[in-house]
């Protein structure tokens, strides 16, 4: 199974770039710029990733963001993430940045975009991984300082597909967004956001009708909500599900309790994902192989959460196509036994 899962072609569509700065890296930064941690060795680092909710995971996050200053550590951030998907093969990815996480601390929006694009221009190049770009807003700050960033990623459309809505859920409800996610989308940016992780189904209901995502990212608690889970399946609005990160937030106790599979059988079109990797213990294969051992998914179901993928993502149909016959292939080779 492992194996099946490792060969299995998939997009990852819910992965924040500086959750993948992983402990050794934010060492090698912080000395390469002349920085000190709060932390003796990467061990300290790692002992330190044990989060009681969302909000405390936020806390080490926005500080390990701090070795981030220009644009060769942005991109040797990304390309340590393009090199994890060439790895466990991610053929695509569409990837958060959170701009404003590094504007407050004085680093400009080009030095940011720059440093990412070029290494997901690398990867299309080098590593035959494709990509998009997704700028999210930080839910917790102000609506207009929301707007104040997308003013800033104009002139770097052509480069970012979307607008999204990451950071601390509860308190800070889509409608506190929605003249900037009007104004986005009059600019011609397609529209996701985080939704029923912290909050309820509230939250999604409101990020579809006030926001009109293309996506919701995470959406496990949509089950508070019949109508929701109904209305998710009839529109197939794809649900960006993270399971490692739902443990370890405290969505779920534990794996065995996820509802992801509870999800797929209701015919809601639900991807694996993996959030903040270095900080919630796993990639995208370990996200597979989490709920496969724990929930024991069929072959099929593997295969169509990969399929859902890619046709949740925002490649265009003809893309979409080409990865979805690799994943047919890929089901072939598997009948009656692993790939060879």
């Amino acid at each position: 199974m492992n194996q099946f899962i490792y060969g299995l072609p998939k997009a990852e569509l819910h992965l924040h770039i500086e959750g993948t700065l992983e402990p050794q890296m934010m060492f090698d930064l912080a000395q390469r710029n002349h920085l000190s941690l709060p932390f003796a060795s990467v061990a300290d680092v790692q002992q330190s990733y044990h989060f009681s909710n969302l909000q405390s995971f936020l806390d080490l996050y926005y500080q390990g963001a701090n070795v981030l200053l220009n644009d060769q550590d942005f991109y040797d951030l990304t390309w340590a993430y393009l090199q994890k998907c060439y790895q466990q093969n991610v053929r695509h990815t569409e990837i958060f940045f959170d701009p404003q996480t590094h504007g407050d601390r004085g680093i400009d929006f080009p030095v940011v975009y720059h440093g990412i694009q070029s290494a997901l221009q690398d990867a299309k190049t080098y590593l035959n991984i494709s990509s998009h770009l997704i700028l999210c807003f930080l839910r917790d700050l102000s609506a207009e300082a929301a707007m104040n960033t997308l003013e800033q990623a104009l002139p770097y459309q052509d480069g970012i597909i979307a607008v999204g809505l990451d950071s601390a859920e509860l308190h800070n409800p889509p409608s506190k967004f929605q003249q900037v996610f009007e104004r986005a989308k009059s600019e011609g940016f397609l529209t996701v956001a985080h939704g029923g992780e912290e909050a309820g189904a509230d939250y999604i209901w409101s990020a579809i009708n006030l926001l009109q995502v293309s996506r919701i990212d995470h959406g496990v608690r949509c089950t508070e909500d019949p109508a929701l889970v109904t209305y998710l399946a009839q529109q197939q609005i794809p649900l960006t599900v993270c399971p490692l990160s739902n443990v370890k937030l405290g969505v779920f106790p534990d794996i065995n309790s996820h509802n992801v599979k509870q999800l797929l059988e209701l015919g809601l079109c639900v991807t694996i994902n993996s959030d903040d990797p270095a900080y919630f213990g796993g990639y995208i294969n370990e996200n597979y192989l989490a709920v496969q051992e724990a929930l024991n998914f069929t072959n099929s179901q593997l295969i169509q959460l990969a399929k859902n993928s890619f046709m949740a993502s925002f490649l265009s149909q003809a893309e979409k196509d080409k990865y979805l016959a690799e994943i047919e292939n890929h089901e072939y080779n598997g009948r009656g036994g692993f790939p060879s």
